[in-house]
């Protein structure tokens, strides 16, 4: 079975995180708050894709979706940089 790459916020809001290769192979974060924000950062490292599903669902089951993604990723010396608003 292949791993998740889209995660949906379980407490009614409607904040999105997902993970995707780029075109040039480079896997990216996705970020939107169904509202006014959409975010997307490159993964500067080559990170283990199981280490990137399991920061994003962390991340997405809490109350502040950002800081406690940006504390996961942190956590697992997964590097990003910002491509995208």
């Amino acid at each position: 079975m292949g791993l998740q790459t889209t995660f949906h916020a379980p407490h009614g809001g409607a904040d999105f995180l997902g993970w995707r290769k780029a075109r040039n192979g480079s896997t990216e974060i996705v970020y939107d708050d169904g509202v006014t924000r959409r975010m997307v950062w490159r993964v500067a490292s080559a990170a283990n894709e199981a280490r990137i599903v399991e920061a994003l669902r962390v991340s997405v089951s809490s109350l502040r979706v950002l800081p406690t993604l940006y504390d996961e990723l942190k956590k697992r010396a997964i590097a990003i940089e910002r491509v995208g608003v």
